[in-house]
């Protein structure tokens, strides 16, 4: 019988997670000094909640090493200069996580539209006030970076009748029955205008860091709410601030932040017209088990010598 790969786990010790590796042929990494004694024979790395520090010197230590792959679908933190630049593929969690962000998304949407928060400030003042609400069908939903999330997003206010548009690097080859209109990298200012929510579904790279910044926002609708599921310096928060503080646009409902957790004076915070979730998105009672049965299932593809799913294109990030 062939041999299974090795695997370096690069990982907190206690993570209930690592049980599922049971059968598979690992070595848990979880300091410094655990490496020093990890045998030198690894063709897999696995980085599942361990340090960027810790996984380049795991890298930096395996001769053998032919795959890496990151429970994450942010890579942003880990992309360092050897990795790029290796021909080891990198793969990545892209797709275990996007239905739960799609819903979240979904949530914003209708948050705003039926102003949830009206209703809970009345109910909690024992208050009967009738008030217009809107729907949701026939309003535009901008999607900034069409990737695995952003297509759980359409597929979702699709169904309920919004019109999608959508920035992509390349238009798809055939139609997409979940999206109205295609834009470009640079098409960014002439998409936003159309929007009544912008969902910024990007990679953090550098030419996405700030996508979402005063320019941006400016091009928007005064009636326009941001909803970032993506990763968080892709939006300038400040400037999102000073944008919801005056009522330049209606709304942000916000999952993902330039600093987490966000600090207690930060004014965003105190602002009524955000819904905060404190990175919470995805995470499901089983978003960490999917996680890891989505490895199991890459192990077993490269085990037996079949292509790998979520290759990373490590010179664009993503």
């Amino acid at each position: 019988m062939k041999k299974q790969p090795l695997v370096l786990a690069i990982s907190v010790a206690n993570d209930p997670q690592l049980a599922m590796l049971a059968e598979v042929p690992h070595y848990l990494v979880d300091s410094a000094a655990a490496l020093d004694a990890a045998p030198r024979d690894a063709e897999v790395i696995l980085n599942w909640s361990g340090s960027s520090d810790l996984l380049r010197s795991a890298f930096l230590a395996s001769p053998h090493l032919r795959w890496v792959h990151s429970r994450s679908a942010g890579l942003d933190a880990i992309l360092f200069p050897e990795l790029v630049q290796s021909p080891i593929p990198l793969t990545n969690g892209t797709g275990v996580f996007s239905q739960s962000l799609g819903e979240f998304a979904l949530t914003v949407i209708l948050y705003f539209a039926k102003d949830i928060r009206r209703m809970l400030r009345n109910q909690e003042a024992c208050r009967w006030e009738p008030f217009e609400v809107e729907e949701i069908a026939g309003q535009t939903v901008g999607i900034v970076a069409y990737g695995d999330i952003g297509r759980a997003v359409a597929c979702r206010v699709h169904a309920m009748g919004m019109r999608v548009l959508a920035l992509k690097r390349h238009a798809p080859s055939s139609p997409d029955p979940l999206v109205d209109r295609f834009y470009g990298p640079g098409e960014l200012a002439a998409m936003l205008p159309e929007c009544d929510y912008v969902v910024a579904a990007a990679p953090l790279t550098e030419e996405t860091r700030h996508m979402i910044g005063d320019s941006a926002i400016a091009a928007m609708k005064p009636n326009a709410v941001v909803i970032n599921i993506g990763r968080g310096p892709v939006v300038d928060q400040a400037a999102l601030t000073r944008a919801l503080a005056v009522g330049r646009i209606k709304g942000a409902g916000l999952d993902v932040f330039e600093q987490e957790p966000i600090p207690e004076d930060d004014p965003i915070f105190k602002l009524p017209n955000v819904l905060i979730s404190p990175h919470t998105a995805d995470r499901t009672k089983e978003w960490l088990n999917q996680a890891m049965r989505f490895f199991l299932d890459q192990y077993e593809r490269f085990s037996s010598g079949h292509p790998l799913q979520n290759i990373v294109e490590k010179h664009l990030g993503y």
